[in-house]
């Protein structure tokens, strides 16, 4: 399993990153959206800025919140619609060993 991506500032800034993880925790709770819509919101942003990792991680959260493959799917063609053919690089890439 590989580390995970900010293990470095886990290192260098435990405390801030103790914030970030209460953060993560209220942002991506079940709430009016569901964890799953959530975690697929966030995939989609990172696919359109270009971060295959957070495309991994998230999508994997996601598919582990219940989230489906054609979800998946469908968000990464709104990341394309929104911010054009980098986001799909970037979501292939990042999902290279997890749906296929």
């Amino acid at each position: 399993m590989p580390d995970h991506p900010l293990s470095t500032m886990r290192k260098l800034d435990p405390e801030f990153m103790k914030h970030l993880e209460d953060t993560d925790a209220l942002v991506y709770a079940e709430g009016a959206l569901p964890r799953r819509v959530k975690l697929l919101m966030a995939m989609a942003f990172d696919a359109a800025h270009g971060a295959p990792g957070g495309v991994r991680a998230l999508a994997e959260q996601a598919l582990k919140a219940g989230a489906t493959k054609e979800e998946i799917a469908e968000a990464l063609r709104v990341a394309f619609h929104l911010s054009g053919v980098g986001s799909l690089y970037a979501a292939s890439f990042g999902l290279k060993d997890v749906l296929c």
